[in-house]
């Protein structure tokens, strides 16, 4: 009996150790699944038809230019300050910054210095040391719930950018290119870009190497970043004359078809100023009619444009308004007509009588920022197309040198790039006039992800 009791026991010992032993298994499933399912949540930006969504919720922003944010991480002060002025643009509800991926070449380029340091630092030689600062971007825009769009290259000099492809390829002689182009010199160059196939080679390789990346921080690759909104392929691309119109779609459509092999998770767009920089409408919609690019973009220039003297805007600041309104409803047509959002990604407006100083008058600067930002207001709702906007731009506590005008090597960087007067555009920490507007749109609704 002893023995059969023993049996028994030993039995019922084995029965509890399988029931032990599957309820573990079933236990280390559900964490299995879980952490997977947790790890499949991203908080990326995607689009539905017209609108920026989050998940299941609406993803509306007023952001900023901040196009040197990649660039101050690479040294203890610079992470200081970039701490310092994303603390201070959250606090104000501006949840999205436009920033420069990268920086090609070194030297004077079109008469004025370019910004340093470079990533690409001859032809197809890369100094990725230098992205650390774009690696410790993103990390500190990941602890704020903010969302960043990189371009990958730029069509004006103060960048390298195009040119420097150009000059690297014995297209523009060092002479033309060291020296301030005319406006047609630098036209007939840069529709080259688009036709040069070691040029456009040039620029891929610096998007491979861009998307691809791993951060180096913390081993997240950029791909799995949800800190980055979308891949923007560069700052104003432009065919720049009309006989670059075919080989400009082409690129375009070759770099977003490339961007969505590499990156399955983020968005594309292509950075145009509207159809001001694509020579026509039916090529702006052309481009923005591709599969591979998620939504459109704009900007706005009255000054460049000559819709204002530089130093008289009050006299023709209903000429300003009308004409940023009527062109922002053109692009609004467009994008309804190809049914994608639409972003307002650069826009400003010089202090008053043209000052460059910190302090001095923003009045005229302020209502036509409430005016860009009121037209974003209206389009918060389920049938408009504007989602967002950014301000041109941000320059934290940045501050002009006194009697001098232009950027020069060592200083810091604020809004404005070197071939600009320090100060023209840019919204420092202390315009707090400028700010108070900011705050009155973004406060509301936080300027964020919201439930439609």
């Amino acid at each position: 009996m002893q023995h059969i009791l023993c049996n028994l026991c030993n039995m019922n010992q084995t029965k509890d150790n399988y029931i032990k032993f599957i309820q573990s298994i079933f236990g280390w499933l559900f964490l299995a699944v879980f952490f997977v399912a947790c790890e499949s949540k991203h908080d990326f930006v995607k689009v539905k038809g017209s609108k920026f969504f989050i998940g299941d919720s609406s993803y509306r922003y007023i952001g900023t230019n901040y196009w040197y944010a990649g660039l101050l991480g690479n040294t203890a002060e610079g992470k200081k300050r970039l701490q310092q002025e994303l603390d201070f643009l959250q606090q104000q509800g501006v949840i999205n910054v436009r920033v420069m991926a990268a920086v090609e070449g070194e030297g004077l380029i079109n008469g004025v210095p370019r910004v340093q340091p470079p990533l690409q630092t001859t032809s197809n030689v890369f100094d990725s040391s230098v992205l650390y600062g774009l690696d410790y971007l993103l990390v500190e825009l990941g602890k704020r719930n903010m969302k960043a769009v990189l371009f990958i290259s730029n069509n004006w000099e103060w960048s390298g950018g195009f040119l420097q492809y150009l000059n690297w390829n014995n297209l523009l002689p060092d002479s033309i290119m060291r020296r301030k182009l005319t406006w047609d010199e630098n036209r007939d160059y840069v529709s080259k870009f688009y036709s040069c196939q070691p040029c456009t080679d040039g620029y891929e390789a610096q998007l491979k190497l861009l998307v691809g990346r791993t951060n180096s921080i913390t081993g997240k690759k950029y791909t799995n970043d949800e800190a980055i909104m979308a891949w923007e392929l560069a700052n104003e691309p432009r065919p720049m004359r009309p006989n670059a119109i075919e080989a400009y779609k082409t690129w375009i459509s070759n770099m977003a078809t490339l961007i969505k092999q590499i990156d399955k998770n983020h968005l594309v767009t292509i950075g145009t100023e509207g159809f001001i920089g694509t020579e026509t409408m039916e090529v702006y919609q052309a481009i923005h009619n591709n599969i591979n690019i998620d939504y459109l973009t704009i900007h706005i220039w009255p000054k460049n444009w000559g819709w204002f003297k530089a130093d008289s805007i009050q006299p023709y600041f209903d000429t300003v308004l009308n004409n940023s309104n009527q062109y922002i409803q053109k692009h609004i047509d467009i994008a309804m007509s190809v049914n994608k959002p639409l972003v307002i990604e650069e826009f400003g407006l010089p202090r008053d009588a043209h000052a460059f100083t910190a302090g001095s008058s923003v009045a005229w600067r302020d209502k036509y920022y409430a005016n860009i930002f009121g037209v974003w207001k209206q389009h918060n709702n389920s049938t408009g197309v504007i989602a967002g906007c950014n301000f041109w731009a941000f320059g934290g506590n940045a501050r002009p040198i006194p009697n001098q005008i232009f950027w020069k090597k060592g200083d810091d960087f604020m809004g404005d790039p070197p071939m600009e007067e320090q100060g023209l555009n840019t919204v420092f920490d202390s315009d707090s006039s400028t700010w108070q507007l900011i705050r009155s749109f973004t406060k509301p609704n936080n300027s964020s992800a919201s439930k439609e």
